[in-house]
């Protein structure tokens, strides 16, 4: 393992785009309610999702504003945003492959900035000063925090087995080796928090906090499950260069034998939403 700091590089996510829409559990309509109810969204204004992966949070908050922009630092993931885009017919988003810190890359003034688990991929300083230049008046910042590949850790009865989660943290480690990767680099402890202070270093004033409760049992199959972990930064397909078939089928094997009837049950998490105004 490197001794220096993790960077940024375009393989992070290499691969993983395809999985999410069938690995990452949807985001509800309530989180567009909640959040459009807060903000009073209308139909009018622009909004702005910021490392907007395959757009689950851009297209769920699109019938909310007039027009909206996605960006995103991975090409599978704007080509995959795009082809969700098409299949549900939402047509008033643009979908750019950029990093934040590209921003603003002239793409104007926005009601909405949306960072839905994303914003601890960037050099956060840079992107709040920039992002927040961008935010016309009365404008606010979204950030949606939650785990959308996993659900809630517990020992309630469910209709089905829950996920094998750590026995497929062990797999992943026996091929990636102990510590998280990420991209071509590894973060020892994770990702970085600090969050509040960086907005209120950038002028932001709040925050509001919503909670969206979810909680509801979901069915979920091995497919959905092993796409789940490909999904992921820290096993993301190209890490396990050609042991990929040898992990995916060792994956596959221990789903198989957890399942009942090829089936899981999870309970869903809830989502927190905090909103910050320049």
């Amino acid at each position: 393992m490197a001794d220096t700091a993790w960077e940024w590089d375009e393989t992070l996510y290499a691969g993983s785009a395809s999985h999410y829409s069938v690995g990452r559990m949807p985001y509800p309509p309530s989180l567009a309610e909640a959040v459009g109810k807060e903000l009073g969204l209308d139909g009018t204004g622009r909004l702005l999702d910021v490392g907007c992966g395959p757009g689950s949070v851009t297209l769920l908050f699109a019938p909310l504003v007039e027009a909206a922009v996605g960006v995103d630092a991975d090409q599978g993931m704007i080509n995959e945003a795009r082809r969700r885009a098409s299949e549900v017919g939402v047509t008033n988003v643009e979908w750019r492959h950029l990093r934040a810190e590209a921003l603003p890359a002239d793409l104007g003034t926005f009601r909405v900035a949306t960072f839905a688990q994303s914003f601890h991929w960037m050099d956060r300083p840079l992107v709040t000063r920039r992002v927040r230049d961008m935010l016309a008046p009365g404008g606010a910042w979204v950030h949606v925090g939650t785990n959308t590949h996993q659900g809630v850790t517990g020992d309630d009865l469910l209709p089905y087995p829950r996920p094998p989660w750590q026995q497929i943290d062990d797999l992943v480690a026996s091929y990636l080796g102990p510590v998280r990767r990420a991209g071509q680099g590894w973060l020892p402890s994770g990702t970085p928090g600090g969050e509040e202070e960086i907005m209120r270093q950038a002028g932001f004033t709040g925050p509001t906090r919503i909670t969206v409760d979810q909680g509801m049992v979901v069915e979920r199959g091995v497919d959905e499950i092993a796409s789940a972990v490909f999904s992921l930064s820290s096993s993301a397909p190209h890490l396990f260069a050609d042991r990929l078939p040898a992990f995916e089928a060792d994956l596959r094997r221990l789903l198989s034998e957890a399942a009942r009837d090829g089936r899981f049950s999870e309970r869903r998490r809830g989502i927190d939403v905090v909103i910050w105004r320049p």
